[in-house]
């Protein structure tokens, strides 16, 4: 996964096809968030992948690969003794270590909207090809002005200064003028 990583609103999430619960709920939250949206869907393809992502559709396995993120939450996959969590290490890399040997001090709790996208990409690289760790959900939802925005608010500020908006008579004057315009 590529994130999108600009000053702008973002969203960035991941979900597989065949869990229609999160599916259903990382699509609306993408359609919702005001901004750039991008989710990636882990989809089987009969042709070009068929079976890549069997694995994740496993019950027990998906239970030990699959790390959902959740706001405010330790990253963290399976359960009980054979739990793992992501930690950051002394050189401020993440790694997945079990659960019951990780410095409960640096255990990585998952945060949306942090200003610095660093960890939501760092996240996103987890995953490799043997499915070992996966982290499925929202891996970034940042709300900032969109460029509709500012567009929108630099128009009523021009508006504004010329005192209203343009009129027909204001467009006749402008065109049966001289050859050249102000633009302001």
């Amino acid at each position: 996964m590529s994130l999108a990583l600009g000053a702008e609103a973002t969203f960035v999430a991941r979900t597989m096809d065949s869990d229609r619960k999160h599916l259903t709920e990382v699509l609306r939250q993408a359609a919702e968030h005001r901004g750039t949206s991008l989710v990636e869907i882990y989809q089987n393809c009969p042709i070009f992948n068929d079976g890549a992502f069997e694995i994740l559709k496993d019950r027990d396995e998906a239970s030990a690969r699959i790390m959902h993120l959740v706001d405010g939450e330790p990253v963290r996959a399976g359960a009980d003794e054979h739990a793992r969590v992501v930690v950051r290490d002394d050189d401020g890399q993440l790694q997945v270590v079990p659960e019951s040997e990780a410095d409960p001090a640096k255990v990585v709790r998952h945060k949306v909207d942090a200003d610095d996208p660093a960890q939501a990409f760092a996240l996103s690289r987890l995953d490799d090809p043997s499915f070992a760790q996966v982290p499925m959900g929202v891996f970034r939802s940042v709300q900032r002005p969109t460029y509709d925005d500012g567009v929108r608010a630099q128009i009523d500020s021009a508006v504004s200064e010329a005192g209203g908006p343009a009129t027909d008579a204001d467009l006749a004057r402008l065109l049966a003028g001289s050859d050249t315009w102000s633009v302001r």
